[in-house]
């Protein structure tokens, strides 16, 4: 009777630690972005990056997102003394672009106002990281 007892409390275990890794993978594979059944065919925004009055790039907004940062390994990299190594993520979710902070030392500002949570941006929004603004078109 005990062998019978700890087989199935090891069978439970087993189980119970399957479920947790299944949970984890998913939590992991929705922070990366890499959501294949998502549907994105119909945004074609575009980050304008302004420095002043000027225009200085266009980036097209992938499906999986840019990194936005001072650190040469970010997507797209911007040479701002106030912009963190890794600053701000833009991505599409949901069919909407969505800007995420990285937890930057000085914070991301949509039209203003500082993002604390992934925040959806429509077509003339500006985000704001350091001094440097980038418009969404």
């Amino acid at each position: 009777m005990p062998a019978l007892f700890f087989n199935i409390i090891k069978l439970l275990f087993l189980l119970l630690l399957f479920l947790f890794l299944w949970q984890v993978a998913r939590s992991i594979r929705s922070h990366v972005g890499s959501n294949p059944g998502a549907r994105t065919e119909g945004i074609a925004a575009e980050l304008v990056i302004l420095t002043g009055e000027t225009e200085t790039g266009r980036v097209r907004i992938r499906p999986q997102g840019h990194v936005i940062g001072r650190s040469p390994d970010a997507d797209i990299r911007i040479s701002d003394p106030y912009s963190s190594e890794f600053h701000a993520r833009v991505g599409i979710q949901d069919g909407q672009v969505v800007v995420h902070d990285l937890g930057s030392t000085n914070g991301t500002y949509v039209n203003g106002r500082r993002v604390t949570s992934p925040t959806s941006v429509t077509r003339g929004d500006t985000v704001q990281i350091g001094k440097t603004i980038l418009e969404v078109r």
